[in-house]
């Protein structure tokens, strides 16, 4: 996609998804869930944070708060897209999961829900 960002690092393996959703955060695993909600759709973050009911800039404190992990753990990968402002439609920085990384934190999700963390 225009404007991508690194899309060298946007991870592909489901289970190195599944992993990565299951090491997160409550709240990056909601953001996760929202971008797998609505895939093939680069969003803005204030269009994302409204639709999560969050404050501004929560998304970037989330983003930051994983950092660490996604360097120590996955190489810096990460389960999802970024859009540049430069090649954004929003002119803003924007995310998305493809369909088949949307399809992968969807199934994370489910089996989350069916065996929780710590048991």
């Amino acid at each position: 996609m225009r404007g991508e960002h690194a899309p060298d690092n946007a991870m592909d393996d489901r289970g190195e998804i599944a992993a990565f959703r299951e090491l997160c955060s409550p709240l990056m695993a909601a953001l996760l869930d929202e971008l797998a909600r609505v895939p093939d759709t680069p969003r803005a973050f204030p269009e994302i944070e409204d639709a999560l009911g969050w404050p501004r800039r929560r998304i970037a404190s989330v983003l930051g708060g994983v950092a660490r992990m996604r360097r120590m753990r996955f190489g810096g990968r990460r389960p999802y897209r970024f859009n540049e402002p430069r090649g954004a439609a929003s002119g803003r920085w924007e995310l998305w999961a493809d369909a088949e990384q949307a399809a992968a934190l969807r199934s994370a999700a489910a089996a989350a829900v069916s065996e929780p963390r710590g048991g």
